[in-house]
């Protein structure tokens, strides 16, 4: 009886400390954040910048955000020195689940205000124009959205060094 009261007692715990947050996968803002990382593949920084708001913040692995001329000039950098760019989710070998994307949406909560973040985690997988060679990066982007339906925030987390030195690789032979 003491177990069955703990068990049920936990649950209420667990319940209750949820209550309001919401987790879905295919939402608008998923799906949103699907066709803005299309847009990216196919190089349309216009398609792009239709979910930026103008005042985006990037935190590129920092605490100094870039705005959007800067991210555009580095995806415009990318797609310069390595083609095909792609990106995938999914254990090596096996099935490409494309990008996992999620939306969490946190209620408002004493002084704070409610939230939704989107998060995608992929491996980007591009080949240098100049070495040939393939990287594969792990990587992480979060987006904060802004009450008019437009990207306000990102946050991207992933190893750059492999993509860095490819590009000064590039950028040498000019």
């Amino acid at each position: 009886m003491k177990k069955t009261l703990l068990s049920i007692f936990t649950a209420i715990i667990i319940f209750s400390c949820n209550q309001g947050v919401q987790v879905t996968f295919d939402d608008d803002k998923s799906n949103a954040i699907r066709a803005h990382f299309q847009n990216y593949l196919n190089n349309d920084m216009d398609g792009l910048k239709e979910l930026w708001s103008p005042d985006l913040k990037v935190f590129l692995n920092s605490k100094k955000p870039i705005g959007v001329d800067d991210l555009v000039s580095m995806l415009e950098a990318q797609h310069s020195g390595f083609e095909p760019i792609t990106m995938s989710f999914g254990e090596e070998g096996g099935e490409d689940l494309g990008v996992w994307v999620q939306t969490i949406t946190y209620p408002a909560l004493g002084e704070y205000p409610a939230i939704t973040l989107t998060q995608s985690w992929f491996d980007w997988n591009a080949t240098g124009k100049v070495s040939g060679n393939t990287i594969v990066l792990p990587a992480h982007i979060g987006f904060k959205w802004g009450e008019n339906g437009k990207i306000i925030e990102e946050w991207h987390n992933y190893d750059t060094q492999e993509m860095m030195a490819e590009l000064a690789l590039s950028e040498s032979t000019e």
